[in-house]
């Protein structure tokens, strides 16, 4: 019921004509939404339900096809079963704006470099384009050592702290998206978020009454309903979206809740897209990059963890809307890419070389 009402409250919020709606336009300019999927099998994005992990979820005594998510997402094929899951992402935006690689099934392949195969390792090589296995080898609270793309097109499009905007349900976003603290504006956790828009108050407020059960991540209803209050009422030009429940539904072996979850997600695309197609300032110039921080055990017995030693787990998706991306759909006998080539590539979306003097870092994906 709690989470019903959650989805309710915020679709209700990412409707409200936009605070903002009395400014004058801006002059034309590209913009860049990162979104992450913590821990997002190929799977499920390519396959949608996997009735044996669903199975081997359940309690001895449980029936499968009694499961209200295995009758909501089950279908005859791979393609029918993740249209269920996730319509508007195959539907609209595969279909019609956009592509995504990792179908191994299709002769794409999309991997980490990092060996660690878990969160920080990942979201520190999405966001610098290289992997530090020596340095960055565990998911502690620690600032991140090296700079990331946010603070970098801050740097080189002369933004304000403003301009560049990070919201994670997990609370080591705080220090995992930025290299001195301060520099782009990030809420990340359980932590209040300040604004005018009444909406977003309502948000902050409840995030403390609706505690998870784990002490580190938040609903990802309110990090998601707190990003759309911050397009409406600041419009920055990079905003990366950060989600986690789908990994920690994982962990706790909730197979049912990591679906419903995907399918959430799945409606929160179609309203940031809705809300982005509705404004001038970034209809037909915003760029979004979609991918995951690491993938997930192949089999029953290890789909729930992940780490250098799962195999499975080094396998990851990176998807595609973009004005600069023709492609539509799933990519096919294409060569291999790698999550450290994402930063390299949302830079050049927007006019920005983030390799120079950096022979490590990830290539543009082209």
């Amino acid at each position: 019921m709690v989470a019903r009402f959650l989805v309710v409250l915020v679709a209700l919020f990412a409707g409200l004509t936009p605070v903002s709606a009395g400014r004058q336009p801006t002059a034309a300019r590209d913009n860049l939404v990162l979104i992450t999927l913590d821990g997002v099998r190929t799977q499920e994005i390519f396959g949608g339900l996997d009735t044996e992990v669903f199975r081997s979820s359940l309690a001895k005594d449980a029936k499968l096809e009694d499961q209200p998510a295995y009758k909501r997402f089950n279908g005859a094929t791979p393609e029918e079963r993740r249209e269920k899951l996730m319509p508007f992402f195959w539907r609209e935006w595969m279909a019609r704006s956009g592509s995504i690689a990792g179908n191994a099934a299709l002769k794409s392949v999309v991997t980490l470099t990092n060996t660690h195969r878990f969160s920080y390792p990942g979201y520190s090589e999405i966001l610098t384009g290289e992997a530090h296995d020596d340095v960055i080898k565990s998911n502690d609270r620690v600032q991140n050592p090296y700079p990331t793309i946010l603070e970098g097109l801050k740097a080189k499009l002369t933004l304000s702290t403003g301009g560049v905007a990070a919201f994670g349900s997990w609370d080591a976003f705080n220090e995992i998206v930025e290299h001195t603290p301060g520099s782009i504006m990030v809420n990340a956790g359980y932590a209040p978020f300040a604004t005018s828009d009444k909406a977003g108050m309502e948000l902050s407020r409840m995030q403390f009454e609706t505690p998870t059960a784990w002490n580190s991540v938040r609903h990802d209803a309110y990090t998601f309903g707190l990003a759309m209050t911050y397009f409406r009422t600041h419009q920055p030009r990079v905003l990366y979206l950060a989600l986690g429940e789908t990994d920690d539904w994982a962990h706790e072996r909730r197979y049912d809740r990591v679906l419903e979850t995907l399918a959430r997600t799945d409606e929160w695309f179609r309203q940031l897209w809705t809300w982005l197609e509705s404004q001038p300032t970034y209809r037909g110039r915003t760029h979004i990059l979609i991918t995951t921080d690491h993938g997930r055990g192949r089999t029953p017995a290890d789909w729930n963890t992940h780490g250098a030693k799962v195999e499975g787990a080094q396998e990851v998706w990176m998807a595609f809307i973009s004005p600069a991306f023709k492609q539509r759909g799933e990519w096919r006998d294409s060569a291999p890419i790698h999550t450290n080539q994402a930063a390299a590539t949302m830079a050049t979306w927007l006019g920005v070389d983030w390799t120079a003097g950096k022979p490590a870092v990830g290539r543009p994906i082209k």
